[in-house]
Order: structure tokens, then C-alpha cells, then sequence
């Protein structure tokens, strides 16, 4: 009896865990092993005399990818979350419209107008798309801090003021964990688009996953653009996955307190 109930946790564990690993497992191949599925791409590109693309290593480009994403995801979490926490305080309320307005403003202008315009001022390279990558994201997570933060309920925190906390201790152990769940689905919807929209890159020489589909896309090689648009997506969707396990686990948190 007590065997059951000791694999029954460790078998949902595994079960959590399955997803992220099935898709890391998929990204891992296809980085390493890229080579290999030559006669594959061969069948997509008959006519072309290079069919897998080997201007630099898959693990570089998706090294690449992963710190710019990285870069943009920490600024815009910061910003996004400090500034939702900063406009849902009685002093801050009043730039609540301007802080809503100004994090859609950044979704109302495309990655690629951003980069046109970036570029005249930073030059080539990695940051115009750091740029374009901060304001593009930074609304998911802002629009969620808000809604988490306003949807604790003003009992709870009546009653922690009651207990004697102060207002930096009702933020920081009451209202940021229930506001939790909902603040990180703004990060991973956030993250996650991200790393689709961090190709654009390749178009300002930021070398990263998006090299084979322009390049594909330039000589006419669907092979590269398959190639560079499928480690994209399983790197989407190994993140994706790994994000939507740590929101069990905080659900399954809160629920048990």
C-alpha cells in the first residue's frame, strides 16, 4: 500500500516532464544530427547542389538565438513587471492608461518596421533586434502583471494588513504569488513569440536560426528554410512546454496552501 502511494508522485512527475523532454530530445537531434536527414532535404530540393545548410553549426545559431531571446525576455520581465507593480499602487494609478497604452504601442508597429527603423541609429547586428524583440514583447507581460495584480481579491489583503504587514510585505508574499500563474502566462506567450520573431534578426546580421531561412529564402533553397523553420519550432515548443510545467507546479502550489 504505502509502494503505491510512493510511485504515484513520482509517475506524475514523469508524466510533467514528458513534453519538455520529448521536444529537447527533437531540438537535440535536429541541431546535432542535421546532416543526417540529407537524403530527406534532398528529396525537398532535387535541384539544388547544397541542400543542408552548413555556413556555420546548428548549436551556434541556436546559441545565438537563445542569448537574444534571453537579453530581450529579462528587460522586457523587468520593465513589464515592475512597471504593472508600480501603476496598481495607490501613488501609481493614475499613469495605469499610460502604461497600458504604451506597452501596446510597441504590438502596433511590426518587428520588421521597428528594424527598418532601428538600424539607421544602432547600426547592423544584435541589438536592433533586441530591440524590436522588448517593445514587441513587452505587452503580453504587462497586460498580465495588471490583471494578476488586480485580481486579488481585497479581502486578502485587508486581512494581511490587519496581521500587521506592511504594504512591501502584502506585495511580496501575498499578492505577487496568487498574482503568479497569470504573470508568468504573460511571460511565456511573451518568450515564446519571441523566439519566432528573433529570426527577423538574420535580416540585420544577427546571426541566429533565422540565417538558414533567409538564405534559403535569397537562393531560392526551400531545404533552408525547412530547416532553419523547424529548429525554430521545436525550440518554440521545447520552451513552451517547459514554461507551461512550472505553471502546474505553481497552480498545485497554491492549491495545497
Amino acid at each position: 500500500m504505502n509502494n503505491s502511494f510512493s510511485i504515484a508522485p513520482l509517475q506524475q512527475k514523469a508524466a510533467f516532464w514528458r513534453w519538455p523532454l520529448i521536444w529537447g530530445g527533437l531540438l537535440l537531434v535536429s541541431v546535432v544530427g542535421m546532416s543526417v536527414a540529407e537524403p530527406l532535404f534532398r528529396w525537398v530540393e532535387p535541384d539544388s547542389r547544397q541542400v543542408v545548410y552548413d555556413r556555420a553549426d546548428f548549436y551556434v545559431l541556436l546559441g545565438r538565438h537563445l542569448l537574444v531571446v534571453g537579453i530581450a525576455a529579462v528587460v522586457t520581465i523587468s520593465v513589464g513587471v515592475l512597471a504593472g507593480i508600480a501603476v496598481t499602487r495607490e501613488r501609481g494609478s493614475d499613469f495605469l492608461p499610460l502604461v497600458g497604452q504604451l506597452a501596446s504601442l510597441g504590438q502596433t508597429f511590426p518587428p520588421v518596421a521597428v528594424l527598418a527603423l532601428a538600424v539607421p541609429v544602432l547600426g547592423f547586428g544584435t541589438l536592433p533586434i533586441i530591440v524590436a524583440l522588448i517593445l514587441y514583447g513587452l505587452l503580453p507581460i504587462v497586460r498580465n502583471t495588471l490583471t494578476g495584480l488586480q485580481e486579488v481579491e481585497q479581502d486578502i489583503k485587508t486581512a494581511a494588513h490587519a496581521m500587521g504587514m506592511t504594504p512591501a510585505q502584502v506585495l511580496r508574499q501575498v499578492e505577487l504569488p496568487l498574482a503568479a500563474p497569470v504573470i508568468l502566462a504573460g511571460i511565456r506567450t511573451s518568450v515564446t513569440i519571441n523566439i519566432a520573431t528573433a529570426a527577423l534578426g538574420a535580416t540585420v546580421g544577427a546571426s541566429n536560426l533565422g540565417d538558414p531561412i533567409i538564405s534559403g529564402i535569397v537562393n531560392g533553397n526551400m531545404a533552408y528554410v525547412v530547416q532553419g523553420a523547424l529548429t525554430i519550432a521545436l525550440l518554440a515548443l521545447t520552451v513552451d512546454s517547459l514554461f507551461e510545467l512550472l505553471q502546474r507546479q505553481l497552480r498545485s502550489r497554491l492549491s495545497a496552501a
